[in-house]
């Protein structure tokens, strides 16, 4: 298949480590050198204090690809986060929108992209948020490309049910406007709780979505995401890398 896919992994994955320098570490032990930084390892609100932590991962060899997942309500210091992405040279970074606040913070999130060259990527996050069904993010899209656009998390999508919650479908309906991916897996049991797997051995049909992805033009953010095993993720993680690597190349 196509090598055109470049991911990285985000790092909610090490969540149990605070360290920035051991998590870099930690990054290219899996065989990786790009990241998607959350708030666990970074304040977003102190742009030139995140300058220092982008070093710390530039000292690894570990590049900044995206910023997320943040909460946008169009307040004006989430300007800062767009400063912050551009200053680690990410053109991306992932959100969500609040049911009351979303038109507002729609508007201004164009702006702040247009200001620093960031795309924003709405974060799907399954039935139990705001923005997890396609037609909240049709009409997100409609309201604010092409600035706005989507990231799917695969798992999470696939976790709102069978009918909608089909990640092949996703990447062929948002083709071009499709920002950022999170390869994420989820098996579940007869209550519906979600258990985190290797990606590709759950209910991701990975080659078929890579495959989406690439007819579709893909070119923006993608990272691993594995949610299980808090205290020690490199294992499993570094099974999901070469998961992807089997199917993308």
């Amino acid at each position: 298949m196509s090598n055109k896919i470049d991911y990285g992994v985000q790092s909610y994955c090490f969540r149990h480590f605070k360290d920035n320098a051991e998590v870099a570490q930690k990054v290219r032990a899996i065989g990786l050198n790009k990241i998607e930084l959350c708030g666990v390892h970074a304040d977003f609100a102190k742009p030139e204090e995140f300058k220092q932590v982008v070093k710390t991962y530039a000292d690894a060899g570990v590049s900044v690809v995206s910023l997320g997942v943040n909460t946008l309500n169009g307040e004006p210091g989430e300007r800062d986060i767009f400063a912050c992405a551009a200053s680690a040279g990410a053109k991306f970074i992932t959100v969500h929108f609040r049911v009351d606040t979303f038109p507002y913070a729609i508007k201004q999130a164009q702006k702040w992209s247009d200001e620093f060259g960031v795309k924003v990527a709405v974060h799907c996050h399954g039935g139990y948020m705001f923005g997890g069904q396609p037609d909240v993010m049709d009409y997100f899209i409609k309201l604010g490309a092409p600035q706005i656009g989507v990231c799917i998390d695969t798992a999470w999508c696939i976790q709102i049910g069978p009918h909608n919650g089909k990640p092949v479908e996703w990447a062929k309906r948002y083709a071009g406007h499709l920002y950022g991916i999170h390869f994420k897996d989820f098996v579940f049991d007869r209550t519906g709780q979600w258990q985190d797997v290797i990606v590709g051995e759950g209910n991701l049909d990975l080659p078929a979505f890579v495959t989406a992805l690439n007819e579709g033009g893909f070119d923006g953010m993608s990272v691993i995401e594995y949610e299980a095993d808090i205290e020690n993720p490199v294992p499993a993680l570094t099974r999901c890398v070469a998961a992807m690597r089997k199917t993308i190349g």
